[in-house]
């Protein structure tokens, strides 16, 4: 139940003085639904306002002059600006208008009236002029001299959304103190309600930085809301009880018959997941793997165990590609040891769907491989002990839970190939155990990476195309050119619709406008070989396993970050085959760009780059870390407030150390929090 205490904050944004059904889309658009949604809302930038004349104004500043009106000139054609010659005491200024906008202003501001501009001072030949200046009248006596800029959108100007800013700022009621006040001493960090008067009230461009006090106070409040909710489920998860599952031997013919060592890494990840299993409490372990590093052997040895312990376990990944390549690795070593495992996807139909059905049902496959037909409704299991997810973030919170569900304390095994820096693994996954595997197994071949400016963009398709000749076969990715997903497609077209003149008809194109089942349908043809060059415009699955692919062009390398260029190079040296990775840049690079071509060429390690790339680019969304499951944060800059981001899972697990069930004063308070940011355990879903 929502505290009463927030229930201002939670009225809808119609509440808001002005807000009619005309400005309530557009202001949701910008922040949200509800009056807290504009209350958080940050202004992103100031304008600073001086006066001068227009003698002593300087050109690129805005400045404020008192001026008389001397003449309006009426546009000679229709598309030509309409302009308002003024003049003060010592010369002409001219306000310029576009859209149409003259005859309104003619009458508001006539020949004659004295009145205060107030714009960017713009200097053309001889003359000044200010373009789409705010007009005032001459005895204003509040115009602010430094003004908070918000986010706007179409018909919504920025001045409106600060109004509607500030009355949410009235209506924000003091609220209990939920930090520790030595915290709050030591960091020297105001009240949450001094932070969000602060936060619409900057004074100089320190302000909107992140680690002004203000900010970083709203940072740890949101942080901690998190982490106290990460904390809870995984303290909710503890207390529930598993049948243990201990180590068999199955798993260890399993071993002894690879055809190489486990790395240290492998075996050590393993250790930590039969600690889990064997520990009597629900496991919830995320493994963390770069590309190729045998993240899928540990969960198949993690399955022979739960079916040595008479158990099931399910592997679910998020196309049914990659479901079929998870499904020919594991079924081969599985049925050699007599453990059977199925295939499970949508495709399946009639008598075939059937005798997988009854064999799960059964208890007679103790694995399941397959996409999101694991959690459909007729899928029943014997005893699913352990979930297995494949790229966790790309199935929906509740999807998830809906797998997990069809067993009884169900054990859960994540994997990602998306590396993420150390600083930031307890924002993505404080509510999991992390395992590392942070070593290649031997025989894998180092990607040759080169960058090539895109000038020579013909010799790189000659050589493509003699390396298709000779039996290759390649990716090209296009990059996002625009915000415009019909431009993006359009220039992948060309792209493939270019390299087929050169190659011939072996050129397939997949993007995101593509239906399901036509893009696998693509994907596969490619993995079979009747696709010789794959053009894509989105980041080919990670995952996708085609040995015989043994060169990546990237278009436009610099347009990507670092992580995400790591993820598309490992599509390829998956052979025995010397494979390349060739990097087209428009010249000139950047410093940054430049330095990130370089790390690239230099090391294949997906850890280290995720913290090059934390270090080269910053916070914000630019390590595409929302598409890694990665929260959504208002205030939290990953980059900026790493140092909060452990501060808060400390501090989180000595609340609930000291709190369990937060009744104490300040675990009621820190209940207010955790529904101010809509962070709370059972927020954060199952799995």
């Amino acid at each position: 139940m929502r505290p009463e205490i927030l229930f201002p904050l939670y009225a809808p944004i119609t509440s808001l003085k002005g807000v009619g059904s005309r400005v309530a889309p557009a202001l949701e658009k910008v922040a949200g639904p509800i009056v807290r949604d504009v209350l958080f809302l940050k202004p992103h930038s100031l304008i600073r306002r001086r006066w001068a004349t227009t003698a002593t104004a300087a050109e690129n500043e805005i400045e404020l002059i008192r001026v008389t009106i001397d003449a309006h000139e009426k546009p000679a054609k229709v598309g030509w600006p309409w302009r308002i010659r003024c003049f003060d005491e010592a010369g002409f200024i001219t306000l310029t208008f576009f859209k149409g906008i003259g005859p309104h202003l003619a009458e508001r501001h006539p020949k004659g009236a004295k009145r205060i501009v107030g714009g960017k001072v713009e200097r053309f030949g001889q003359e000044l002029r200010m373009i789409h200046p705010d007009i005032w009248a001459a005895d204003k006596a509040d115009i602010p001299e430094i003004e908070p800029v918000y986010p706007a959108s179409a018909g919504l100007p920025a001045r409106s959304v600060r109004r509607f800013a500030l009355e949410a700022l009235a209506r924000a009621p003091e609220l209990p103190e939920w930090q520790d006040p030595a915290w709050l001493a030591r960091e020297r960090l105001p009240t949450w309600r001094e932070a969000l008067a602060a936060l619409h009230a900057p004074a100089s461009e320190a302000d909107l930085a992140p680690q002004a006090r203000h900010r970083r106070r709203l940072a740890f409040d949101e942080l901690l809301a998190h982490q106290l909710a990460m904390a809870q489920r995984k303290q909710a998860r503890r207390a529930e009880p598993a049948e243990p599952v201990s180590a068999g031997a199955t798993a260890r013919r399993l071993q002894d018959a690879l055809p190489y060592r486990l790395t240290g890494a492998q075996q050590r990840t393993l250790a930590e997941i039969g600690g889990d299993l064997a520990s009597g409490e629900r496991m919830t372990r995320l493994v963390q793997g770069d590309v190729g590093s045998g993240k899928t052997v540990v969960a198949m040895l993690a399955m022979a165990d739960v079916a040595d312990a008479g158990g099931q376990s399910a592997l679910m990944a998020p196309t049914e590609i990659l479901a079929r390549q998870h499904f020919e690795t594991l079924e081969g070593p599985l049925s050699a040891q007599g453990v059977q495992a199925v295939l499970l996807t949508g495709r399946d139909r009639g008598v075939a769907r059937a005798e997988k059905l009854r064999a799960l049902a059964s208890g007679a496959a103790r694995v399941a491989v397959g996409t999101h037909a694991l959690f459909q409704d007729e899928v029943a299991f014997q005893a699913l002990r352990l979930a297995v997810i494949d790229e966790q973030h790309r199935f929906g919170v509740g999807e998830r839970q809906r797998l997990l569900d069809k067993g009884q304390a169900t054990h859960l095994l994540s994997l990602s190939a998306t590396p993420i820096p150390r600083t930031l693994e307890l924002a993505a996954y404080g509510d999991l155990d992390v395992s590392r595997i942070d070593e290649k197994p031997p025989g894998r071949t180092p990607v040759a990476t080169r960058a090539v400016p895109m000038p020579r963009l013909e010799d790189v398709a000659r050589r493509l195309r003699e390396a298709v000749r000779e039996g290759a076969q390649a990716f090209w990715i296009c990059p996002l050119v625009s915000e415009s997903e019909t431009t993006d497609l359009a220039a992948a077209e060309q792209r493939a619709a270019w390299l087929r003149r050169g190659i011939g008809p072996g050129v397939g194109l997949v993007h995101g406008k593509l239906p399901l089942a036509e893009k696998d349908a693509v994907m596969a043809d490619f993995a079979d070989g009747q696709v010789k060059v794959l053009v894509a415009t989105t980041v080919v699955e990670v995952g996708v396993n085609v040995p015989n692919a043994t060169i990546m062009v990237i278009e436009q390398a610099e347009r990507f970050g670092l992580a995400q260029l790591h993820q598309l190079r490992g599509r390829v040296g998956r052979g025995r085959k010397d494979s390349s990775c060739v990097l087209l840049y428009d010249p000139p690079l950047s410093a940054i760009a430049q330095e990130r071509l370089d790390v690239l060429r230099r090391t294949d390690d997906g850890f280290l780059l995720a913290e090059k790339d934390l270090e080269l680019r910053g916070g914000g969304d630019a390590l595409g870390l929302r598409q890694s499951g990665f929260p959504a944060y208002v205030f939290a800059d990953p980059f900026a407030h790493r140092d909060l981001i452990a501060a808060a899972g400390d501090d989180a697990r000595l609340i609930l150390a000291r709190d369990p069930k937060l009744e104490n004063p300040r675990g009621r308070a820190l209940r207010v929090l955790q529904e101010l940011f809509d962070w709370r355990a059972e927020g954060l879903g199952g799995g």
